[in-house]
């Protein structure tokens, strides 16, 4: 007997069908143009020697640490987020005024497709390990001055040694943090900067001990440079 399909029904399976076909595609990019440099599955590296093997961010956490919309974006218009790649020690060679950044050896991202960055960055929000570390609406919306946040950041916890907080202001040997807010989750930052070594136990990125008021303080001041950032 000939069942008729409603329309209704037709087109919740031709959503159902599409939103396959996209996350199929997503998948089959990563493992065939991203698999070489990023860990796609776990686990983070467990001793010195893996990690200095790392070439690129891991992602078998990404769902729970990036913004989708941002992964979107910015896999279409890659720019600099590491300024001395993933380790110093690598791209910098002597200069008159001392190190600097030896611009032959970094890499450029590959860019993608309106169409392949958004099926890559919603098979990337798929990738949710460590779930178990993220607490829900753990970060509390709040605000600092940009004169007290820059006074915790720099002078009290000395994290402007590895990270620029404006371009051509700070560190070169960490992520520059005045687009943090705008790559990464709030929640997942607090239970980063509470425990950085839970998600990545040999990373360089020292426990700084925070208490919980400076964790939310930290991300505020994020927050902000983020907004800054925008203008």
């Amino acid at each position: 007997m000939m069942r008729i399909i409603k329309p209704w029904a037709a087109a919740l399976l031709l959503t159902v069908s599409s939103a396959g076909v996209v996350a199929a595609d997503g998948e089959a990019i990563l493992k065939a143009q991203c698999n070489s440099c990023h860990n796609l599955e776990g686990p983070a590296p467990a001793t010195l020697h893996e990690l200095w093997q790392r070439q690129a961010p891991d992602l078998f956490y990404a769902g729970n640490k990036y913004q989708a919309a941002w992964l979107e974006r910015w896999l279409q218009q890659p720019t600099t987020i590491r300024p001395a790649g993933m380790f110093y020690v690598d791209h910098i060679k002597a200069g008159s005024a001392g190190d600097q950044i030896d611009a032959s050896t970094m890499r450029p991202h590959s860019a993608l497709s309106a169409a392949d960055a958004k099926a890559v960055a919603a098979a990337l929000m798929e990738r949710k390990a460590r779930s178990d570390l993220v607490v829900a609406g753990s970060y509390v919306p709040g605000t600092i001055s940009r004169s007290s946040g820059e006074m915790m950041f720099d002078k009290f916890k000395g994290c402007l040694a590895c990270h620029e907080i404006e371009p051509g202001y700070g560190g070169l040997s960490g992520p520059e943090v005045y687009t943090v807010a705008q790559r990464l989750q709030a929640d997942y930052l607090v239970s980063f900067l509470s425990r950085p070594q839970a998600w990545d136990p040999k990373i360089f990125m020292p426990d700084k001990h925070l208490s919980d008021g400076d964790v939310q303080k930290f991300v505020h001041y994020l927050r902000l440079l983020s907004v800054e950032a925008r203008q």
